[in-house]
């Protein structure tokens, strides 16, 4: 019998517009509402991520983040 998806946690997070679109449109094109499609993806992280490519831009993000905030 397969797993049922129970969402147990509640977590309020913030995100930047481009984020929250980029999650809206593809929890919209796989048919998931916005907390199933961020469970999809830490459930599969290093099935959906290329370590070496998250890695670099993990690096750019964190160099701009201070920049972003003001």
């Amino acid at each position: 019998m397969p797993k049922r998806l129970k969402l147990t946690r509640r977590v309020n997070i913030a995100m930047t517009e481009d984020a929250w679109r980029k999650l809206k449109k593809f929890s919209a094109e796989a048919g998931l509402d916005e907390g199933e499609a961020l469970s999809f993806l830490f459930e599969n992280f290093s099935s959906v991520t290329d370590e070496s490519n998250l890695t670099h831009r993990l690096r750019i993000f964190n160099s701009e983040l201070e920049a972003r905030k003001k």
